[in-house]
């Protein structure tokens, strides 16, 4: 096997690994190979190129850049004397995970705390003014569970603010290169 088969074997394995993680972060795994072919691109593609490696049909990879700009893991960028669009990867796995993730979070934290919002006062006046003992007492542990969900939502609020203003890094640091090269 020549060293440029070795390579692009080395590079299918990789691409392919890359396009099936990134179910990860929500998207299929043909969209993953859009991301996986642009990451290890050395230039930015257009369109029809990035069709060209993944063997998709223009619409799909059309839909899938847009998808991964959307996720802030694919960027458009202009060439001066270009007509076409080309496209580059965030090629920083720290930071696709930090936007991913800070977005999931505070997704789930609107979602969950506009229930709160609406149920808690409806509890609240419920408990007091039952009188049935049984209903009651579901009231107050429906309310407990409210308590409990806020304390979540908080706590998941204050890290998503950390990993969006990189203070995660004090508590988990990235490793250097070295170290992680050993």
């Amino acid at each position: 096997m020549s060293q440029a088969d070795k390579l692009s074997e080395s590079r299918d394995v990789l691409e392919s690994a890359l396009a099936q993680s990134m179910t990860v972060y929500g998207v299929t795994p043909s969209v993953g190979r859009i991301y996986s072919v642009l990451y290890f691109s050395k230039e930015p593609l257009t369109l029809k190129e990035i069709q060209d490696h993944v063997a998709m049909s223009k619409a799909s990879v059309s839909n899938g850049v847009r998808e991964l700009m959307e996720t802030e893991m694919v960027t458009k960028i202009w060439k001066k004397g270009e007509r076409q669009d080309h496209y580059i990867a965030e090629k920083d796995f720290f930071r696709n995970f930090i936007v991913y993730f800070v977005k999931m979070l505070r997704q789930e934290n609107n979602l969950i705390m506009k229930a709160v919002e609406h149920s808690e006062p409806l509890l609240k006046e419920m408990a007091s003014e039952l009188e049935d003992a049984a209903t009651k007492k579901e009231v107050e542990e429906d309310l407990k569970l409210l308590e409990h969900a806020k304390s979540y939502l908080d706590w998941t609020m204050r890290m998503a603010n950390a990993m969006d203003s990189g203070d995660i890094f004090k508590y988990f640091p990235k490793a250097s290169s070295k170290e992680t090269s050993e």
